[in-house]
């Protein structure tokens, strides 16, 4: 980290020569002066630049006989897609299945449907499928197999309708054909069917909603074999606590369409194997094995990529770009789409007390963590999207930081000596978070400083997530890589409902947000998304902190993939070069 204040444009300049110097230029950012603190997203420019590297020549030896191995930071859940709702787990099974709809950079493009309609209500989608396209157990994709599975997930029972594991899937689609009570799903689904026509698929919706097209790219809705979901017919999860079935954590059940196979995962070597997929319908996968190696510690991956174990890694330690870079690795550094905030757990006295979460917010100093903590080119978040996102706000109610206005709220409130437990997760980095334990040290300090008696419970990431979601911790650390364009993504996968990891009910927040994502006119929709943003943070159910763009490592000699702000990164596209 870095242990001075930096002026964030100044240094997000450096990072894109840098990155230039390497031949990549995957950072966003523009020219500026060397002076001031933490810039406001005027000053950012979110485009994704085209690469420079050209195309050097492949060792096609190497590409055959050696695998290129990956340090991922954490490991994944499952190899069902529909069952996770984590980073790790996706960076594995995109390799392996794909969506009706891909992205590049942030845009919709075609995926496994080449093209795609809907009606002028857009509550009907037809995709027009690929031809030629098989999976890789031989079954071919139709129409027939996309609704196979958009009605395997309408119809689950049971656990498989908890959003501890088909988080995405209530999110987008409200709820199930038949909600199960004991999984605290109540909105009905807005999905009504599908129907098959040869290469075409028709998904009918009961409304339109500002998700589509975007979320037919989610990693979750990817499309398998009709012959492997025949094969897992009937496992079932009885409870939302059961543990994840035993297809989903071994090979061979599962078939996809992906340039790669999943041909092993050890779980106790924490590395999963992939092999190409030789009969993949597009440009054949560069490297013949693919292994995902989970080293959770950022020191050991970095050391991993110098000694020669692995040809790349994620999220390298904002200290370490620059040395590596010298050392002639590449570097390149991801646009910004992402946003990390302290949640304010309502469910937990005294924070129903809005009173209380002002005093909170003015106490935490975010430039510091800005200018220390995050990669050069992070700034200061004052709502919960990223400024590239339509809807931005520069009307939202701000808490710049003020400790005498903190101390002064809280006597107001009569919490002179308040106490609260502060959760923030171990053993992982993340995009938006790549030094959990340093930001919490800074933002504890800023509280105290404040008068507020910090209890720290430090949680293992396994754990993290259910219990943040459970409303157990008060105060915690999490954040958000966006999956699409779209402000839903974001206000509407924390606030479109009630819920326990929050645990406010302002119906207010909550129409807004419902308001702005049925509007079909895109100018009456930019508005509201901004009406939405503006009510979010006069409920102020926790603290946007900051938006981040991380960087991924490679080794000298490897062509790396085209960085993608949402992390979806290609690695059909990898491949070792000659002459390194």
């Amino acid at each position: 980290m870095r242990t001075s204040p930096t002026p964030v444009r100044r240094v997000l300049a450096a990072a894109a020569s840098a990155a230039m110097a390497v031949g990549i230029l995957a950072a966003c950012g523009s020219d500026g002066d060397d002076g001031g603190d933490a810039e406001s997203a005027e000053d950012f420019d979110f485009s994704c630049p085209e690469r420079t590297d050209g195309t050097p020549e492949a060792d096609t030896a190497a590409n055959e006989s050696q695998p290129f191995v990956f340090g991922s930071p954490g490991d994944p859940t499952s190899m069902d897609p529909v069952l996770a709702s984590d980073g790790e787990t996706f960076r594995v099974t995109r390799q392996i299945y794909e969506t009706l709809v891909d992205t590049d950079c942030t845009d919709n493009v075609p995926g496994l449907a080449e093209s795609w309609d809907q009606n002028p209500e857009g509550t009907e989608w037809t995709f027009h499928l690929r031809e030629g396209v098989t999976f890789s157990d031989g079954t071919a994709l139709d129409g027939a197999a996309v609704c196979t599975n958009f009605e395997r997930w309408a119809n689950f029972k049971g656990g498989f309708q908890s959003p501890n594991f088909t988080y995405y899937y209530s999110a987008i689609f409200g709820g199930f054909t038949e909600n199960d009570p004991a999984m605290g799903i109540e909105a009905e689904s807005i999905y009504q069917g599908c129907e098959a026509d040869g290469l075409d698929a028709t998904i009918s919706l009961s409304k339109y909603t500002s998700s589509f097209p975007g979320a037919f790219s989610l990693s979750s809705f990817s499309i398998i074999s009709p012959a492997s979901l025949e094969a897992i017919a009937d496992v079932e999860l009885p409870a939302a606590d059961s543990p994840l079935p035993e297809y989903s954590q071994t090979a061979g059940t599962l078939a996809g369409t992906g340039p790669y196979v999943l041909t092993e995962w050890d779980h106790g070597e924490q590395q999963v194997t992939l092999t190409r997929n030789e009969n993949y319908w597009g440009d054949a996968a560069k490297v013949k094995t693919l292994i995902f190696r989970t080293i959770s510690d950022e020191t050991a991956r970095r050391q991993a990529l110098e000694a020669g174990d692995i040809q790349g890694y994620d999220l390298a330690a904002p200290a370490d770009v620059q040395p590596l870079i010298d050392a002639g690795f590449q570097v390149p550094v991801r646009g910004v789409f992402n946003l990390l905030y302290l949640a304010y757990t309502q469910g937990q006295a005294p924070l129903e007390d809005h009173a209380v979460r002002e005093a909170l917010s003015y106490a935490v100093d975010r430039e510091r963590i800005v200018n220390n903590v995050l990669p050069p080119g992070g700034l200061v978040a004052t709502q919960f999207i990223p400024p590239s996102l339509e809807g931005y706000s520069e009307d939202v109610k701000t808490y710049d930081y003020d400790v005498d206005k903190a101390k002064d709220l809280l006597a107001e409130a009569g919490q002179e000596d308040l106490t609260l437990t502060f959760c923030y997760p171990t053993d992982v980095s993340r995009p938006y978070m790549p030094a959990p334990k340093d930001i919490f040290d800074m933002i504890a300090s800023d509280l105290e400083a404040a008068g507020v008696t910090v209890e720290a419970r430090p949680i293992t990431w396994v754990e993290y997530i259910p219990t943040t979601r459970s409303g157990e911790c008060p105060l915690y650390l999490l954040g958000w890589t966006g999956d699409f364009s779209d402000p839903y993504n974001f206000l509407g996968t924390w606030f479109a409902a009630e819920s326990t990891e929050w645990g406010f009910d302002n119906q207010e927040v909550f129409d807004s947000i419902a308001a702005a994502n049925t509007e079909p006119d895109e100018a009456t929709r930019v508005d509201l998304w901004k009406a939405a943003n503006e009510a979010v943070m006069e409920e102020l159910p926790g603290l946007p902190l900051s938006s981040s763009p991380p960087s991924i490592a490679f080794a000298a000699n490897v062509y790396p993939p085209d960085v993608s702000p949402l992390t979806q990164e290609n690695f059909a596209q990898v491949y070792f070069t000659t002459g390194s």
